[in-house]
């Protein structure tokens, strides 16, 4: 787990050393281990290192014998050593310890076709010398992220946006972004909020030499009909996969252990790695105070059955100070709070750890959302054309509905954003999907736009905000194209969400655990809202530092706030968003900070009181 940076020009102009050491100082929190930057006339690579495997002998970048090619990676590659053997067999050997190293032996041997054997999370950057290129490439689901800025003749990528940032680009809001925010509650891809930057997609790589920059997806969901099999076969196959996947993601020379919420995902996770390793599991929890939002006694029930080493730790639940810290570190707004809580169990587990195993992805595979079971039990779900039901699923998973956001903008924002665009990918998505059901078409769009839009940005950056990696056993790829070869109606069944998915754990965890009622690990800021932080969000929204309204109306925020205030409708997930988009906007184009700032240095307050607010 590492940050990596660096640039090519087309012209062969170099870019100023100073700036590249900015762009690595920007990610020194990804990889305060090592720091590794190789710079040729016209073209530079970088990494920042958090040591994991091959912590003697893993220095990036990585050099062929003759010196002319340079890798650096960010992430793992689980299935390293059977690569590693596999090249020894045919004359190739591995001189280290470290996976990185693989991947340029497989370069060196089957050029760009080398990823589709990886099994890992990665974002990779390959400069050839031979043929005066640079080779961008990312995971299949997008769990690394690899931001890129390209001009038309230079070229620049990092791990994060402020690393691209800090090598002296203009900021300015890319407003279609921001409305495709406003949509979904996170930015999808390709788009950033800052205007010229974008994410290279999941399972794409790029190319950029003195000819030009060519782009191909190398990985996909196979698009087709669901297989027809018996449920014990599926059981059979999904634990397989899953335990395989678990085991060769607890390959690390430092120590590790796991997130555990008390949820059936980390649960899972924790009762697998303890049947490889036996008691003593490392695992680390966060508990609330209010016993609604409170899972602690159910990550207890866990370590108890796994007869784990289990550190939890409760935490006031009232996190609102460390909201700039999420922002700052994400480098975009996200209307989910629960980043919040993740930084916590993060900051806990990095005091013990290095790296952890997640419950990531599973409910985008196997259908674990309320929102799912919600959905089709409306009338749109199964009998709409393609482009209602695209429509149906943006309206009822979204944030601004199309009509709201019509009485939200200014006059000059609106007239630079196409509004009909955000249901377009949506409706693009499941063009990909197009022979899959209704059930697995849905879960298409968020394993291609919410998880690497929000839901994996979430370990990654709250993890590397304390130099924490995450691994998550869900995303094996086995796992993907399994949960998409079975029939949506095993996923969501008769109203239960995670049906097959629950009756293959259950013997591991038994029914308690398996079939409690599902809680989402976020804290209740929408009371808060209406109580102590109602000075707050006028503050934020409406005092007179507020910069939302070269974008939005004032007086629809304050209908808004007044609707969620006095119980007319509940507008917690659209003032989160808003409040986001503020503090977005504050840190990142209204300030340069070179760390996470407070809300004191953003000019707020949580002690404001209603008359400093508009």
């Amino acid at each position: 787990m590492c940050g990596i940076f660096g640039y090519f020009d087309r012209s062969g102009a170099s870019l100023d050393q100073s700036r590249l050491l900015a762009m690595a100082a920007a990610i020194r929190h990804r990889g305060p281990d090592d720091h590794g930057l190789h710079a040729v006339p016209g073209a530079a690579v970088g990494n920042q290192r958090l040591s994991i495997i091959g912590v003697d002998d893993g220095r990036q970048p990585f050099f062929s014998d003759d010196g002319l090619i340079a890798v650096v990676q960010n992430g793992e590659i689980y299935n390293y050593i059977e690569l590693a053997a596999e090249l020894a067999d045919r004359g190739r050997p591995v001189r280290s310890k470290c996976d990185t190293e693989v991947i340029l032996r497989l370069y060196e041997e089957l050029g760009i076709s080398f990823v589709a054997k990886l099994n890992g999370m990665f974002a990779i950057a390959i400069l050839d010398q031979r043929t005066r290129s640079l080779t961008l490439i990312r995971d299949r689901v997008g769990v690394k992220p690899l931001y890129l800025w390209n001009d038309g003749t230079r070229l620049l990528f990092a791990s994060e946006i402020k690393s691209i940032l800090a090598a002296g680009i203009s900021r300015e809001v890319d407003a279609q972004a921001a409305h495709h925010y406003l949509s979904f509650n996170y930015v999808p891809i390709p788009f950033t909020m800052f205007k010229g930057v974008s994410h290279l997609e999941p399972g794409h790589w790029l190319r950029i030499d003195a000819s030009g920059v060519e782009s191909q997806r190398w990985w996909h969901i196979p698009n087709q009909e669901a297989e027809e099999r018996s449920e014990s076969a599926w059981i059979e196959e999904f634990n397989a996969i899953l335990d395989d996947s678990v085991r060769i993601r607890m390959r690390a020379d430092v120590p590790f252990g796991a997130f555990l919420s008390g949820g059936i995902d980390s649960s899972t996770v924790v009762g697998l790695m303890s049947r490889h390793l036996g008691p003593g599991v490392r695992t680390f929890s966060i508990g609330f105070e209010e016993p609604e939002y409170d899972e602690s006694v159910y990550a207890q029930e866990a370590i108890d059955r796994f007869r784990a080493k289990g550190v939890i730790e409760k935490v006031a639940s009232n996190m609102i100070g460390l909201w700039p810290l999420a922002v700052y570190h994400c480098d975009q707004p996200h209307g989910d709070v629960s980043f919040l809580p993740t930084y916590r169990v993060a900051q806990l587990a990095a005091r013990h750890v290095k790296m952890v195993l997640t419950g990531d992805g599973a409910d985008e595979l196997f259908a674990g959302y309320t929102k799912y079971r919600d959905f089709f039990a409306g009338p749109h779900a199964t009998n709409s054309d393609d482009h209602a039901f695209a429509r149906a699923y943006l309206e009822s998973t979204g944030l601004f509905p199309e009509s709201g956001r019509g009485e939200l903008y200014q006059d000059g924002f609106a007239a630079g954003v196409d509004r009909s665009s955000s249901v377009e990918i949506v409706r693009g998505c499941l063009a990909r999907a197009s022979r899959m059901d209704r059930v697995s078409q849905c879960l298409f769009f968020d394993v291609a736009q919410l998880l690497p839009g929000n839901n994996l940005v979430k370990p990654d950056r709250m993890g590397m905000a304390v130099s924490l990696e995450a691994r998550d056993p869900f995303l094996d790829p086995r796992l993907i194209e399994l949960a998409f070869r079975m029939p949506g109606a095993l996923k969501l069944c008769g109203g239960q969400t995670k049906y097959i998915y629950k009756r293959a754990v259950s013997s591991l965890l038994g029914d308690h655990l398996t079939y409690r009622r599902k809680q989402m690990f976020t804290v209740p800021i929408g009371e808060w809202f209406k109580r102590e932080l109602r000075p707050f969000c006028s503050e934020v929204l409406l005092g007179r530092d507020a910069g939302l309204d070269q974008f939005f109306r004032r007086a629809a925020i304050e209908r808004l706030l007044q609707e969620h205030w006095t119980g007319l409708a509940n507008r917690t997930r659209e003032i989160r968003a808003l409040i986001a988009f503020e503090l977005w906007r504050r840190i990142f184009l209204q300030g340069s900070f070179n760390g996470p700032p407070t809300l004191e240095d953003l000019g707020l307050s949580l002690q404001s009181t209603s008359s400093r607010g508009g």
